[in-house]
């Protein structure tokens, strides 16, 4: 018989039901199903922009579905800066960019508690300039 690997990963700081009323209370959804459509659409977007240990450690720290919802993209062949990664959404979703910048907001601020510190450096360190200000945090540039 063959070993199974071992699918043992730490439990999510929150379940997906716990984001989806956060998403739903901190963005102010008049409804869940709403909230979930963010949720769906964001996280989807974030997983065709990042890549390697930090797109395998954030997935870690979502709820199973979020996870699912985010590694069930194929990573895009170029990098969008934080305005283009909005803009490209709200192409897709059909939204105007005021909303889906909202939309990334939110999901985003909330993401950004489950991935901690640490992980949530690593992955603006990966990504262009415009993503700090999406995770709710300020963007540090460097003087030239």
């Amino acid at each position: 018989m063959y070993a199974q690997p071992n699918l043992d990963r730490p439990a999510p700081a929150m379940t997906y039901d716990q984001l989806l009323e956060r998403v739903r209370y901190d963005g102010a959804y008049s409804t869940r199903e709403r909230a979930e459509t963010a949720v769906t659409a964001v996280l989807a977007a974030l997983g065709r922009q990042l890549v390697g240990d930090e797109r395998v450690d954030l997935a870690a720290r979502l709820p199973v579905e979020a996870a699912l919802q985010f590694t069930g993209q194929v990573p895009a062949t170029e990098t969008l800066t934080g305005w283009g990664f909005v803009k490209d959404l709200a192409d897709r979703t059909g939204a105007t960019p005021a909303t889906t910048r909202w939309d990334v907001g939110t999901v985003l601020t909330i993401v950004a508690e489950l991935a901690g510190h640490e992980l949530l450096a690593r992955i603006l360190t990966q990504l262009p300039s415009g993503y700090a200000l999406l995770f709710g945090r300020a963007e540090l540039i460097q003087a030239a």
